[in-house]
This record gives structure tokens, sequence and C-alpha cells, in this order.
């Protein structure tokens, strides 16, 4: 069988740590030319070096529209237009409604909510038809989860964001699609801002939550970002699937 992406061109932004890493060296593995974005030139520069030789990375945040405008640039100047697009960079962080300042709120919407947007819209003349994009929500978007008030407000909208721009892009055969991870254990657990015993606490809480009793790992979520990103998902759009162990249905 021949590799599902042989001569495509995959983007996966936040590709330098956690799940966009994971699922970059999925897509580099299936034979695609891969470009990562990240904000951290040294993981960028790691994270090259585990996906393989060939890898672009780029330099980019992706609440500044400047810089989803170069991303793009650079992804066309070095492998031309993009048939998969993993939507992935996106922060985590927690705290009790009657907490959460308005910095917290400013920053975690810009990024999880205002950057997919932007991403998304500034993909549109860069993709081929057919295409397969993926978006990062999470299994919070549907539950009602202490402590994450902010964070699944915005993984709601990226929810939401899926269906209509699949609405719109399906004319163009171009799908779109969410995955909906839930407790994996990946970096981004680590910056959540809370001291090592509430983490600790925490994490337990989450294990006794999950039907499977575990945290996932990065590539379980990574294969199902690959499979709706891939033409064995060419009758699949505005689905969300969730990675969560069972979390969001039992």
């Amino acid at each position: 069988m021949g590799k599902r992406f042989e001569g495509k061109t995959a983007l996966i932004t936040g590709g330098n740590s956690g799940i966009g890493l994971a699922t970059a060296k999925l897509f580099k593995d299936e034979g695609a030319n891969v470009a990562i974005s990240g904000r951290d030139q040294k993981t960028l520069d790691e994270a090259v070096r585990v996906i393989g030789k060939g890898t672009l990375a780029i330099k980019s945040d992706v609440s500044k529209l400047a810089d989803i405008d170069l991303m793009f640039a650079q992804v066309a100047a070095k492998f031309g237009k993009i048939d998969a697009l993993f939507a992935n960079a996106g922060i985590a962080k927690f705290s009790p409604a009657s907490e959460s300042t308005e910095q917290m709120f400013d920053e975690t919407f810009d990024i999880n909510v205002k950057g997919m947007y932007f991403t998304l819209q500034k993909a549109i003349p860069y993709l081929n038809d057919n295409a397969g994009i993926v978006l990062n929500s999470s299994v919070v978007n549907s539950r009602g989860t202490s402590g994450a008030s902010v964070y699944a407000a915005t993984k709601a909208a990226v929810r939401s964001l899926a269906r209509t721009f699949a609405a719109e892009l399906v004319d163009r055969g171009i799908r779109v699609n969410v995955v909906s991870p839930g407790p994996i254990n990946t970096p981004i657990f680590g910056k959540t801002g809370l001291p090592q015993a509430a983490m600790d606490e925490f994490a337990n809480q989450i294990k006794t939550a999950v039907p499977m009793k575990r945290f996932g790992t990065s590539e379980e979520v990574g294969y199902a970002a690959l499979f709706l990103a891939s033409g064995e998902a060419s009758y699949i759009t505005g689905v969300d699937l969730n990675v969560d162990g069972g979390m969001g249905q039992i």
C-alpha cells in the first residue's frame, strides 16, 4: 500500500511540540512535505530534527495576522499548494470563573479563536481542491468542566468554526473536521499555571473521570487527525471526533 500523502503538502500549526509534533511526524511518515509553525525557535529546531529532513519550520504567532500571512507565503514558496492543514496551535489555562482575569481571557481567545479563524480564512487561497482541514478542539467543548470556563468557550468556538467553514468550502471538495482530545499527556499540561501539588491532584481527578482510566498519547490524537485529513475520510465533513478514552460519550 502506498503512502497516503506521497507528494502532498501538510501544514501543522503548533507543530513544535505535543500533539502537533506527533501529528507532523505521522504526516512525514506517510510521505508528505511537512511544514510546521510555532512561537519558539528552539523547539522548532528540535522538532525538525525529530520529524526529519526537508521539514519547513516557520516561527509564527497565530494571534498576529501578519505572522499568518508570512507563514502561508513561506509554505507556498517552498511546497506550493496545501493538501492537509492541521490547525492545532492553542493554549490551555485554567482557573475558577470567579478568578479568571481579562488578560487570561484575551490571550486565550486571541490564540485559540482569533488565531484559528484567521488561519482558516487566510488558508483558503493556498488550499488545493479536495484538501482536508482538521481543527484541534477539546472534549470540554460540550462539557461543563469546573475551572475551564475560558478554555472551554474557546474550544466550543472552534467546533462552531468547523461547521461554517465546512459549509463554505464544500463546493471545492474541501473537508473541515475536528478532533477533540480528552486528557493527553503533553507539555501543555505543565503550562496550566497550577502549582505541582494542584497539578497532581488535577491529574488524578482527570484519570478518574476518563472511562479508560488513563491519559491519551499525542500519537493517538495524531492518527485521528491523519485519518480525517486523508482521502480515506472523503465522505466526512463537519464532524467532531472525540479522542478521549470515552470521556465525552460514556
